[in-house]
C-alpha cells in the first residue's frame, strides 16, 4: 500500500486500474493498494440468505416495472421523480426487515 503526495495525478481519483491497483481516498489522503483476492472468502450463511433475499427482490422490481398496469398503480404511490423499481425493491425488502425485529 502507498499514499501519494498531495501533488499526485491520482489525487481525488477512486476506483481500480484493470484489475491490478486499487485506489481510495481517506479523509484528505490518497491510497494506491493491490486489488483484493476475493476468490477464498467464503459468505456466511446469513450474507447467502439476504443476497438470496435481494435477488428475489429485484425480481419483483423487474416485474412491476414491466406491467404497465402495476407500474401506474406505483407511480401513484410515490413521489414525483422517484423510481418506481427502487420503491418496489425497498418495499420487497421491509417484508424481511418486519419479521428480523
Amino acid at each position: 500500500m502507498a499514499r501519494l503526495t498531495k501533488n499526485s495525478l491520482l489525487n481525488n481519483l477512486t476506483g481500480h486500474i484493470g484489475k491490478q491497483i486499487v485506489i481510495k481516498q481517506y479523509g484528505d489522503k490518497t491510497v494506491v493498494s493491490a486489488y483484493p483476492d476475493m476468490r477464498n472468502v467464503k459468505p456466511s450463511v446469513l450474507q447467502k440468505l439476504k443476497r438470496n433475499w435481494f435477488k428475489d427482490a429485484v425480481a419483483y422490481a423487474q416485474a412491476i416495472n414491466r406491467n404497465p398496469t402495476l407500474k401506474k398503480e406505483y407511480q401513484q404511490k410515490i413521489k414525483q421523480g422517484k423510481s418506481v423499481y427502487h420503491y418496489a425493491i425497498k418495499e420487497y425488502l421491509q417484508q424481511f426487515k418486519k419479521k428480523e425485529n
